[in-house]
């Protein structure tokens, strides 16, 4: 193991720290003051505290955001789990970068940017607006030994760190969690049920639309890559490396490098979910800067979020991934931001209280 690696890391994650009470007390506060009963704007109140506290600010600067789609490839699609086939991961990702995906729509309509970033992609990649972090040409196949070895996985989760760096210094104070990677469902469902003792049947879902028939397989599928592995559940690091993806250790890092810079980051569906669920227990600060923006449609979704401590925002039955839920709850994060800066007070627009 590298030595530096695993101190730049722990510097990182010993950088977390909890949210700042007293500002989310004043958030409150002002809540209360603004005309309207207090409470009955629900998860947008709720979001304004947890914003003001998360960064210290009362009113933060959140215009600059960033949506960071991590691409990679897995092995375990030897074993017949999807719906279609491995070549579609960096056909998908020339379409993020040409801006044609359904991430890249709904990112302009919220006024953000993505970022794709070729962790592990099967193959070499060429374009000018393309981040190359790639750390292999995809993982190993999980159901015959360990998806990659330890120092990759950390060397993953570390590139994630430095990219909210980058971004960071560039002014991004709002970030989003986007992927692709034909097959990451399956190391999804794998993660979620050795970190929550959830059996396969409880965490494997559709992923890209299989059937019946390919969804039992896939159980079984996820079942072997267990007992082959025999991951340490109380080791996140052992099972993101024996059963994870380069893409989720990548989103694992961004997830650590905006909590480490006291930012907010959208957590968008299972995959995403995954990686937030091994940042939780890298870090327990962490979930403080994690917002849950959608219910998807996988069945293992909402346990693992609830493992987590997190509750979705939205449910509009989607299963795509890239970061198209958490892009779409960047509206509520605005929405909620504005209705704490420009509602009146009882005080200021001569309201009664009673």
């Amino acid at each position: 193991m590298n030595e530096n690696q695993c101190l730049r890391l722990a510097h990182a994650i010993g950088e977390i720290r909890p949210l700042d009470e007293e500002i989310a007390r004043l958030a409150d506060r002002h809540s209360d003051g603004l005309t309207k009963p207090p409470g009955s704007l629900g998860k947008l109140e709720a979001i304004a505290r947890q914003i003001a506290g998360a960064t210290g600010l009362l009113w933060p600067d959140l215009s600059k955001k960033a949506v960071i789609v991590m691409a990679a490839d897995h092995g375990v699609c030897e074993e017949g789990v999807s719906a279609f086939p491995q070549e579609v991961t960096p056909q998908m990702v020339l379409n993020f970068l040409s801006g044609g995906a359904a991430v890249n729509v709904l990112a302009r309509q919220a006024g953000a940017d993505v970022y794709c970033v070729d962790i592990g992609v099967k193959g070499e990649l060429e374009h000018s607006e393309l981040t190359t972090r790639k750390v292999r040409s995809g993982t190993a196949n999980m159901a015959k030994g360990p998806a990659m070895d330890r120092e990759e996985a950390i060397r993953a989760i570390l590139h994630g760190v430095e990219i909210v760096d980058e971004l960071y210094a560039k002014g991004y104070r709002l970030f989003a969690t986007g992927e692709m990677g034909i097959g990451n469902t399956t190391a999804s469902a794998a993660i979620a049920a050795v970190l929550t003792g959830l059996s396969p049947e409880q965490t494997v879902g559709r992923g890209t639309g299989i059937n019946d028939e390919v969804w039992l397989h896939k159980v079984r599928v996820v079942r072997r890559a267990i007992e082959v592995n025999q991951p340490e559940a109380g080791d996140p690091f052992d099972v993101l490396g024996k059963v994870g993806g380069l893409e989720i250790a990548g989103l694992v890092g961004v997830i650590l490098g905006a909590a480490m810079h006291r930012c907010p980051v959208v957590i968008d569906g299972f995959i995403s979910s995954a990686a937030a669920l091994v940042a939780s227990r890298l870090s327990e600060h962490a979930v403080s800067y994690m917002i849950a923006s959608h219910l998807s449609q996988e069945q293992g979704h909402l346990k693992v979020m609830e493992s987590i401590g997190l509750a979705p925002m939205i449910q509009l039955d989607m299963r795509l991934g890239e970061g198209t839920g958490a892009v779409l709850c960047f509206h509520f994060i605005d929405a909620a931001m504005l209705l704490m800066q420009e509602m009146a007070t009882f005080e200021s627009a001569g309201v009664s209280r009673s």
